[in-house]
């Protein structure tokens, strides 16, 4: 049994870990409210420029659409662009994005494709690396900037077009969390190059000039809409992280406080129980005179 010196050690102790827990909570609650703001005016733009470029699209032939768009007629070679974080303390969030691209890696294994991963954020590193460190091919560090923007999406992009352009992947995906709530936020897997075709409904039926024309305006788009694509990843990764890391103290907080419950009451027992074998002593010696 730890004596009464342990027991109020470790008490003191873990009063000190909810105190960082309880710290770290507030502010990742204080960071959440910026950081899903940012996401979420994020998504209108996004969902625009997806219909705008549908309907380029609808009006391109194959043989004059640009190669972001129709691809380089192969399906061989694919790259896993994995978003992680780059802090820890968040819950299950890194491992979840981990599980979701090694599953799609494993999927595309079976069906006889060659995988690569291109790496975004520190936390996903050491655990891809465990089962597939001969296909990493990029890291792509994030840590040395406060919050990465959209300077980091553009130099991201610049990277993965210019890849595709030299013919050293096929298809990119992008896996990155959707931030849904504090409580939830859902690993994705998106085509990122070459650009999907929408499967919007949205009628376009309106007589439209474009100036220039078409395939112009796409060259120009297709970059761009890759680039969003990417800070959009950017922007959930951050307000999933605030979000998981918010929960994830707030768990080590109660958590917490039910330790320091149970070592005061087995305190306050040994403690109790300590006195009493006192009292007995003292009695029974003054019984014996």
């Amino acid at each position: 049994m730890a004596s009464l010196k342990e027991l109020k050690g470790r008490i003191n102790s873990v009063k000190s870990t909810q105190k960082i827990t309880k710290a770290k909570q507030m502010v990742a609650a204080a960071k959440l409210r910026r950081a899903q703001a940012a996401a979420e005016a994020a998504r209108p733009y996004a969902e625009r420029l997806t219909s705008v470029m549908a309907s380029l699209a609808g009006k391109v032939s194959g043989d004059s659409a640009p190669r972001l768009l129709a691809g380089n007629g192969k399906d061989q070679r694919h790259l896993l662009v994995v978003v992680n974080t780059d802090k820890g303390l968040c819950g299950g969030l890194n491992s979840n994005i981990v599980k979701e691209a090694k599953t799609q890696a494993r999927k595309l294994i079976a069906e006889g494709k060659n995988v690569q991963f291109y790496l975004v954020g520190k936390k996903g590193r050491a655990p891809i690396k465990r089962d597939y460190a001969e296909k990493i091919d990029t890291w792509f560090d994030t840590s040395n900037v406060r919050q990465p923007g959209f300077e980091e999406a553009d130099e991201i992009a610049s990277e993965l077009i210019a890849k595709f352009e030299n013919d050293e992947f096929d298809v990119a995906h992008l896996i990155f969390p959707v931030f849904k709530s504090a409580l939830a936020q859902d690993p994705t897997t998106v085509q990122l190059i070459p650009v999907p075709a929408s499967d919007s409904t949205e009628t376009s039926e309106a007589a439209v000039e474009y100036e220039p024309d078409e395939e112009e305006i796409l060259a120009e788009l297709l970059p761009r809409f890759i680039k969003t694509q990417l800070f959009g990843a950017l922007l959930e990764r951050e307000a999933s992280e605030q979000g998981a890391s918010m929960t994830a103290m707030d768990n080590a907080t109660r958590n917490a406080g039910d330790l320091i419950n149970k070592l005061t009451i087995q305190y306050n027992r040994s403690r109790q129980a300590a006195i009493t074998t006192e009292l007995i002593e003292i009695i029974a010696g003054a019984e014996a005179l």
